[in-house]
């Protein structure tokens, strides 16, 4: 059974739609659910931001990981990735996207809560990859379920990119508070106490996400799941579009993956201040980063309705990206590097994540859409794992600036990709 979306006007209930006014009109994009939505999005943002903050520096000063050890977490959470991501996304377009929304909070917060509990490299690889199967269930299921439950008059462009605003803006309070909890207590108990709150985020999903539109393929599970595979497969062998974004995904995510993982300790082999702490100036690193990408998602909140627009905006992160990721490779001091990291994590990379999703959920039909929103996911992974690790034994064995330079060149060739198509 097709997993498309139900007409209102087809639903068996006498009640209005949720969200809609007396006089029949739905408000847009202000209704209950897009609310639901940009909601969760601010909450999770908090604790996912604020945990990776605590988590970046936990894993270089109490955990000791070398950069090669440090990557091949990202690494190790990538082949999780790849090996399940296809899997869960055609279980959340046949048996439900908020079902598996719910499980992949479940699991990520009980991978966040563990991650302070160890500090050994092999139980830390273990927590990661947990981490990256809780991914993969809630990777897709979110775009797919609020495009799904949308009502036909809101704009899910600006619901998703109101959604990314908000995501920034949670983020940063996320610095803050988890920041300061660390700073207060220890990093370990910053990230407990996150996973702990990241349970409860599922409950709340549980509870607020309605999910009236979706089909349930009951009985006809394993055709179904077999027929949204192939669905998905075909439509991004046959849109050109869509295979190109997939490609500068895989490039992107590769080169951004080596600098993710390392720039903390890149930032400390700068000799970034000891006072007050070092938390303190990666937090206030991650407040401005979170700030530059308000102002950017702002910029182009309106602006990203036709191709045209996408293609040119698209173009135009990867450029700002390619020249953040030299000027952090070749920086003097902590303060340039700190330039580089705001350039890169601020303007360019948020709005090349926010079009890529808006660009692919636009040229996807219903049936296939998380599945779809899989395969962005897979590229990034893809490209973690296999760029990524690349880029990492260059860093173990040449240093973190030439690994970063290879960076740098790989967004080049997706820069050229992108002006192709």
């Amino acid at each position: 059974m097709s997993t498309s979306k139900i007409p209102s006007n087809k639903i068996p209930t006498n009640k209005k739609p949720e969200g809609e006014k007396p006089d029949g009109k739905t408000p847009s994009p202000h209704s209950h659910l897009a609310i639901t939505y940009i909601r969760w999005r601010f909450t999770s943002a908090i604790l996912h931001r604020g945990w990776w903050l605590v988590a970046s520096l936990y894993l270089v000063v109490d955990a000791g990981l070398s950069p090669l050890q440090l990557v091949f977490l990202g690494t190790a959470q990538g082949i999780t990735v790849i090996a399940f991501e296809i899997p869960t996304g055609v279980i959340a377009d046949n048996y439900g996207r908020k079902r598996s929304m719910v499980i992949a909070h479940v699991l990520m917060g009980t991978a966040m809560l563990l991650t302070g509990l160890v500090t050994s490299f092999p139980l830390l690889v273990l927590t990661q990859m947990l981490w990256g199967l809780s991914w993969t269930f809630l990777s897709g299921a979110d775009v797919a379920w609020l495009a799904d439950e949308l009502e036909p008059s809101e704009n899910i462009s600006k619901v998703l990119t109101n959604g990314a605003r908000w995501g920034q803006i949670g983020a940063a309070l996320g610095l803050i508070a988890l920041g300061s909890l660390a700073w207060l207590t220890t990093l370990s108990v910053a990230m407990i106490t996150a996973g702990i709150l990241m349970l409860l985020v599922g409950i709340y999903v549980a509870i607020s996400f309605r999910e009236i539109n979706f089909v349930d393929s009951s009985g006809q599970r394993l055709s179904a799941f077999s027929k949204t595979l192939n669905e998905g497969v075909r439509a991004a062998r046959s849109d050109r579009t869509i295979l190109v974004i997939l490609l500068v995904t895989f490039l992107i995510n590769g080169a951004d993956e080596v600098f993710s993982r390392l720039f903390a300790k890149r930032l400390i082999e700068l000799e970034l201040p000891l006072y007050p702490d070092p938390i303190v100036w990666l937090s206030l690193l991650g407040l401005i980063t979170l700030a530059a990408g308000a102002v950017a998602l702002h910029a182009v909140e309106n602006r990203l309705n036709n191709d045209h627009s996408l293609k040119y905006h698209y173009l135009a992160a990867c450029v700002l990206g390619a020249a953040g990721l030299l000027l952090f490779a070749l920086s003097p001091n902590y303060v340039f590097a700190m330039a580089g990291v705001i350039v890169v994590h601020g303007f360019a990379w948020n709005i090349a994540r926010v079009i890529s999703v808006i660009w692919i959920n636009a040229r996807s039909t219903s049936s296939a859409r998380a599945t779809i929103q899989s395969f962005l996911s897979q590229a990034e992974n893809l490209g973690e794992v296999t760029i990524g690790f690349t880029l990492a034994l260059v860093a173990e064995f040449a240093g973190i600036p030439l690994a970063l330079i290879g960076a740098t060149c790989i967004v080049v060739v997706a820069i050229a990709l992108i002006r192709k198509h």
